[in-house]
């Protein structure tokens, strides 16, 4: 049956935080309203992200469903939005789970409700599982790479495209290669014209490589910061640290040139640890800060509304579209697991455990 024909229901099964945050199967969650600017999906695949059980234990939200990645089919468009998509366009997009100010809208549902202006069409070349990973990491790398309060680099994939490359490239250490936010900036610096390097495990080297890495280093070597500023010649300015701990913090700081740089986090680390080095000028961001919104938490993660985050977003995803399109960007490598949204507390519990490593979780919905 055509998907513009299908009755959405009022109800639907949704995996929600419980009294103490923790995630649950709920089977009479309510299907998300949509309103001017957003479509509902009816969901296809699923990607879980370390932020679906942080999120819950340091924020809980009772009834707030949760999970961010998603991939599926639009199955309504609210009256009054201006857009080129149609009911039964496959499309992929992130959405800000576990939302104390939205709790009825996350990815880890049979429906989600999406910024129109905002989503992904699906490339031919991906399948729903692929393109299910991708929404968090663009927007984290929109975020970290060109936020004017992160690193803020000058070029993007499209001025790269139309200007004549610096020769050298100028180096962007990316800590955490080969976590799925990792190759995916690893990609993007290339196609900005940036030259990516990386630390991760060696077992890891070829993933980060085959991404578009000139180098890769060994974060547990105890020869690792005086490799990567051999490397970078001591002119190393910026770094992305998708680690965000203490060692991480420790050989981004010492890996910088000493006239000093640029660091973004992409979780909260201590100040005293970002204060080793005052010609270092830190950052912290999160995905959901593309949508411009307030993010209302506590703990040093909240932000206040911020427009031009969407409007950054809006011209950078218009790129990465493109680049979709072109098979310019290759997802992250993926781990299909079976049991539908039944299987997602157990691969939140595998994922918290630590084990999993060059690979995204995935369910199909």
């Amino acid at each position: 049956m055509p998907s513009s024909l299908l009755k959405i229901p009022s109800q639907q099964r949704a995996i929600t935080q419980d009294d103490n945050g923790k995630p649950r199967v709920t089977h009479d969650a309510a299907v998300p309203h949509i309103s001017s600017g957003t479509v509902l999906v009816k969901t296809a695949s699923v990607a879980l992200n370390p932020s679906d059980f942080k999120m819950g234990a340091a924020f809980p939200a009772p009834g707030a469903i949760v999970g961010m990645d998603f991939s599926g089919q639009i199955v309504a468009i609210a009256d009054g939005t201006v857009t080129d998509l149609a009911v039964g366009d496959t499309v992929f997009a992130a959405v800000h789970g576990s939302n104390p100010m939205r709790p009825d809208n996350g990815a880890f549902a049979e429906y989600v409700r999406a910024d129109a202006a905002m989503v992904f069409r699906l490339h031919a070349s991906l399948s729903p599982r692929q393109a299910a990973t991708l929404g968090t990491a663009l927007s984290t790398c929109t975020m970290a790479l060109w936020g004017e309060h992160a690193l803020a680099l000058s070029s993007t994939p499209d001025t790269a495209a139309a200007a004549q490359a610096p020769d050298p490239l100028v180096p962007v250490l990316v800590y955490g290669g080969s976590t799925a936010t990792g190759t995916i900036a690893i990609q993007l610096l290339r196609l900005s014209g940036y030259d990516p390097i990386v630390t991760c495990s060696p077992r890891n080297f070829e993933l980060c490589r085959s991404r578009g890495a000139s180098a890769a280093f060994d974060y547990t070597s105890p020869d690792v910061v005086g490799n990567i500023q051999a490397h970078t010649r001591g002119l190393l300015k910026y770094a992305l640290d998708c680690i965000s701990d203490a060692q991480s913090v420790d050989i981004c700081y010492q890996a910088i040139q000493r006239p000093g740089g640029k660091y973004v986090s992409l979780e909260l680390v201590r100040d005293e640890l970002l204060q080793k080095r005052r010609a270092v000028k830190a950052a912290f961001v999160l995905a959901p800060e593309v949508y411009g919104e307030e993010i209302r938490l506590g703990k040093g993660y909240g932000r206040p509304a911020n427009p031009n985050n969407r409007t950054m977003a809006m011209r950078l995803f218009t790129s990465f579209q493109r680049l979709i399109d072109e098979q310019k960007i290759v997802p992250h490598p993926s781990r299909a697991l079976d049991g539908g949204l039944d299987g997602i507390v157990a691969g939140l519990d595998l994922l918290k455990s630590g084990s999993v490593s060059g690979e995204k979780l995935v369910f199909t919905i």
